[in-house]
């Protein structure tokens, strides 16, 4: 049962609550996540065996697997729905998606120049699109979760690193997500005009004297910053849950099973 606990641990650790007042990821999202919590609460149903953590607590198979529903149906929508909104990347400092660094000098130059307002359409443009693309991070949550072992839970929860948790996804995770999320910024740069900011950028800069071409993969580059900019928030979590702050421990399982954590250091 202790293996049960961990990786309940894990999944509400990654995946933290929910806010009432964000709004809804996609229904496409919603339904691999109730199906993801239907089936733990089928197999939930044929075993409901009982362990004892170390100060005592009993812990029930069947609420390991509620726990485990719970995290994932409202937790998971919480993380991503955090940025797939309007200025959920752009309002954010931490996640704001900026000019490329070899098209800065750009930036610089034509707000010199009067033209700070075509920098900030296509900042904003960019960051519109990674919105548009973030929702697709569950279904590659959702796997990942599944393929994680009891190994792997324990290294996370055991290992004394803050970002433990964060690191293994990015690690387990980047290379979908890079897949899931590269044709969906492309269309969503289509419908963002992102190109079109980016052109009229570059050929303004281009007309100034002395300039250089500047030639940069937009897709790619966005891709990255979405991806970069979700895992910033899921190390947010992760530390929020690992310290307790602000009394982030808000539910009994997570004040049982990180008790459990802290009496293992």
């Amino acid at each position: 049962m202790k293996k049960t606990i961990v990786n309940t641990a894990l999944v509400a650790l990654l995946l933290g609550g929910v806010s009432p007042t964000q709004a809804q990821v996609s229904s496409k999202l919603k339904s691999v996540l109730n199906k993801l919590g239907t089936t733990s609460s089928a197999q939930s149903s044929t075993t409901s065996t009982t362990s004892t953590t170390t100060d005592g607590t009993s812990v029930t198979t069947t609420e390991a697997s509620s726990a485990i529903k719970q995290a994932l149906s409202n937790g998971l929508q919480a993380s991503i729905s955090a940025l797939a909104v309007k200025d959920g990347y752009l309002g954010d400092a931490a996640v704001k998606i900026l000019m490329p660094e070899e098209a800065q000098k750009i930036e610089k130059t034509l707000r010199a120049v009067g033209m700070g307002s075509l920098c900030d359409q296509f900042i904003t443009s960019m960051n519109r699109a990674a919105e548009t693309a973030v929702s697709e991070a569950g279904t590659v949550f959702v796997s990942a979760l599944s393929k994680m072992t009891i190994t792997d839970a324990y290294n996370i929860l055991l290992s004394g690193q803050q970002d433990a948790a964060t690191t293994f996804f990015k690690t387990s995770t980047t290379t979908e997500l890079t897949s899931k999320f590269s044709p969906v910024i492309e269309n969503a740069m289509g419908t963002n005009n992102v190109s079109n900011y980016w052109n009229q950028v570059t050929t303004a800069y281009n007309k100034l004297p002395l300039s250089s071409k500047v030639e940069t993969n937009l897709t790619a580059y966005i891709t990255k910053k979405a991806i970069d900019g979700l895992f910033t928030k899921v190390a947010v979590q992760e530390l929020q849950i690992r310290e307790n702050l602000g009394g982030s421990r808000s539910t009994e399982l997570l004040s049982k099973v990180f008790g459990w954590v802290d009496g293992q250091k």
